[in-house]
């Protein structure tokens, strides 16, 4: 042993569990004032609720006149629209994790069948893997435990997405309401929804995994080489369910987005979430099951996958070897203190500054950023110094590397750092502000074509600096702390993450506000605000989805370095025939799943543009305003179309490493995995970066806050129908295949991992009988 940390044992199983159960206390106040925006006529006026003005207004009665409208029925009708998305989210989230159930019951027994099989469902001792010395608990135990972990991981990832849903569903129409007293009232009613949601998210993982961590240990006892391995299984579940929520919610999303633009915009040339629109209300719907439930698994499954990396290569170090408790809890620290410091850093948006304009609000958002990363980084030093001995070794390929507690603190600051460096990069790219999406929307002056060839150029050049980023995250994380190095920094990356998803609920949040204030027939200065609400959440959604990738990329390294160690493989040479072919099947990987998910979307799009066509043309007085749209037609043609598209890919993402490495072996499995890393980064910051400028491009337009944009509108003129279609292009491209290409690199390197003992052992059939 070199040194004993600060932190004692007793301490550190205290101060884990306490912060994450502070998370949740604060996501829960956080509910609580939201919820005193009434969503009924009676709340509004009743005398208790004027008695008690509030400095933010959460009790301030509606005393603003809404320009000849109604309030008791404005707020009826809000509260009707509400109730119709939150329904149809529901029902649909709700018919998915029918089918996603029985794949969850069906792989779990898998991995027990696979892993018990090791050594032939013996309940013997056997000798550890890195420590022949030492006995370790039976394979058939590590298969039941890894199972539990399984079901665990994957239960938590379905109720984090379920409960991000129910409660942006809550705040949508809190938001439109609040939007009639000023944008600042509904900027921080859309911010606290989603603060719920990034601490509920949070602190769920953490605890959870807190607890499974200390129960397995109970069975284990000293073997924590066995037990951080069973604890792989969590990381597992949690990521298998987020690809599904991904996948079937962002197709549902864009097929009900294109059809709706497509014969609402250019066929009938009527705005966006217009009520006469069939497919408006699947559109919002598709807002909360794609860009929250699927996000907020999305980003679960990172968090989990990160932490499992880091214990999985602690485990064979001199933490896990003198068995140091505080040593080994230090990822689980490190998400404990991100939890404090975001939970102060919400505090800056919501109470200590207020925002009166509209400019003001994306300012608002980056620095919650800014300032979480900034506190993260002192949180870090102090962890490191509190939790690590000051000095210790960490296991590198075969030797013991020694390591100071500084270098880890530069590894874990470095992939903070990173994050920051890549969601700002993916701004500049996106956002409206600046001059790469203002070229795109110029481009548009000379029709579609040069719009889609403008966009496609950025995308493409839009990866140059994050790769960068992640490149010099990768090399100087493993020269100071080898693989544990890596892991940790992709840690660094999450450890905000409640900021991170709160800032990225808010944009969904704000958006269904838009569509309700123009479905409720609300005046133009509400819509004015919700829009601009909406705005700032579309740029702030790519820099989720910037942190989502980058963080995928070293979370899958790390994954990839421990199964390498696990598999017992001593070099991997891309000079052999073996790898060769798995890193090059493993690059077209990411092609294969991107062209099933961009089909998937088409095909329901097309379904949902036939379905509007017939709606218009047969049911009068639609365009009127005068009869009622069928909507529940179109959430069900998303529903139905999302469900059975969704399988296809997640089965080429579960299938392929257990069909590699069963028959093609270890060394092949491990180019699958490096080719899909390789490629699957690259396309996934393109594809989500192009879209995102195509739909900025067409917001630019479409606002015409500038004299350049000016030139180029209004709503209607050929550049904006040019923008229209950029932007229908790259919707499958942002919200549906880009996204879901961080959990394929993530899911497959996790996957092996898990079934490595098996591959092992039993892998490579193909190469045994010739």
């Amino acid at each position: 042993m070199m040194g004993e940390p600060i932190l004692s044992d007793l301490v550190t199983q205290i101060l884990i569990p306490v912060s994450a159960v502070i998370g949740i206390i604060f996501s829960l106040f956080q509910w609580f004032i939201v919820s005193r925006v009434k969503v009924s006529p009676e709340g509004q006026t009743s005398p208790s609720t004027t008695a008690n003005n509030s400095k933010n207004g959460y009790n301030d009665s509606l005393i603003e006149e809404e320009e000849g409208l109604n309030d008791h029925n404005v707020v009826l009708k809000c509260a009707e629209i509400q109730n119709a998305i939150s329904e149809g989210s529901t029902s649909f989230l709700f018919t998915m994790y029918q089918y996603v159930g029985i794949f969850m019951v069906a792989f779990a027994v898998l991995i027990f069948l696979f892993l018990g099989s090791v050594e032939g469902f013996s309940t013997k001792l056997q000798p550890c893997t890195f420590n022949k010395d030492k006995m370790c608990k039976s394979a058939l135990a590590n298969a039941a435990f890894s199972t539990v972990a399984f079901v665990l991981g994957a239960i938590t990832s379905v109720i984090s997405g379920f409960l991000g849903m129910k409660i942006a569903t809550y705040a949508n129409a809190r938001t439109t309401l609040e939007a009639r007293k000023g944008v600042g009232k509904a900027f921080i009613t859309a911010f606290r929804s989603g603060a719920v949601m990034g601490f509920l998210l949070a602190a769920n993982g953490l605890l959870v995994l807190y607890i499974t961590i200390n129960v397995f240990k109970l069975y284990y006892g000293d073997d924590w080489e066995g037990l951080f391995e069973a604890i792989t299984g969590y990381g597992l579940g949690g990521s298998s369910m987020a690809l599904f929520g991904r996948v079937g919610g962002g197709i549902y999303t864009k097929a009900a987005d294109v059809g709706a633009d497509l014969v609402g915009k250019i066929e009938r040339n009527i705005p966006e979430d217009d009520p006469r629109n069939p497919a408006v209300i699947a559109d919002n719907v598709g807002d909360n099951v794609g860009d929250i439930a699927g996000m907020g698994s999305d980003l679960f499954g990172s968090y989990a996958e990160s932490s499992c990396a880091a214990l999985v290569v602690a485990s064979i170090s001199s933490f896990g070897i003198n068995n140091e408790f505080t040593a080994m809890c230090y990822p689980l620290l490190i998400s404990s203190m991100g939890i404090i410091v975001c939970l102060i850093t919400t505090l800056f948006a919501t109470d200590f500054f207020e925002i009166k304009a509209v400019k003001e609000i994306e300012p608002a958002l980056k620095y919650q950023l800014i300032i979480s990363t900034a506190l993260m980084t002192i949180g870090i030093a102090i962890v490191s110094w509190l939790a690590l001995p000051p000095s210790f070794t960490i296991f590198n390929f075969g030797v013991q590397k020694i390591v100071k507690n500084w270098e880890l603190f530069f590894c874990v600051a470095i992939g903070l750092w990173a994050g920051l460096v890549i969601g700002f990069v993916t701004e500049y790219y996106t956002s409206n502000a600046y001059s790469p999406v203002q070229d795109v929307a110029d481009s548009c002056r000379t029709g579609a074509a040069t719009n889609v060839i403008f966009g496609l150029a950025l995308g493409y050049k839009s990866v140059i600096i994050p790769i960068f980023a992640i490149a010099l995250s990768i090399f100087v994380s493993f020269n100071l702390a080898a693989m544990y190095g890596i892991a940790v920094a992709a840690l660094g990356m999450l450890s905000t993450i409640a900021t991170g998803l709160a800032i990225d609920a808010y944009g969904p949040i704000s958006d269904n506000a838009g569509g309700i204030a123009e479905m409720a027939g609300m005046s133009h200065r509400v819509r004015e605000r919700t829009d601009a609400l909406d705005a700032a959440g579309n740029t702030t959604a790519a820099i989720g989805k910037g942190f989502a990738i980058g963080s995928a990329a070293l979370v899958s390294l790390a994954l990839f370095g421990a199964f390498v160690s696990r598999a017992a493989i001593s070099t991997v040479d891309v000079l052999t025939p073996k790898v060769f072919i798995g890193l090059i099947v493993g690059a077209m990987l990411p092609y294969w799943f991107s062209a099933m998910t961009m089909k998937s979307v088409g095909s329901a799009a097309l379904k949902m543009v036939e379905e509007v066509r017939r709606q218009f043309n047969t049911i009068p007085g639609i365009m009127e305003g005068t009869a009622k749209p069928d909507y529940a037609t179109c959430v069900k043609i998303s529903t139905d179309a999302s469900i059975k598209e969704m399988i296809p890919p997640g089965a080429l993402v579960m299938l392929t490493p257990l069909i590699v490495g069963t028959f093609f072996g270890v060394e092949t499995l491990s180019g699958v995995l490096a080719g899909s890393l390789v490629s699957g980064v690259q396309i996934a910051i393109s594809a989500s970066n192009t879209g995102g400028a195509w739909d900025n491009a067409k917001k630019y337009i479409e606002a015409g806050a500038s004299e350049h944009a000016r030139t180029l509108g209004p709503k209607g003129s050929d550049p904006h129908k040019a923008a229209v279609i950029g932007d229908t292009i790259g919707d499958p491209l942002k919200d549906t295949s880009g996204p879901s290409l961080n959990i394929l690199i993530k899911l497959m390197a996790v996957e092996s991992l898990v079934f490595a003992p098996f591959f092992a052992k039993h892998g490579g059939l193909l190469f045994k009988m010739f």
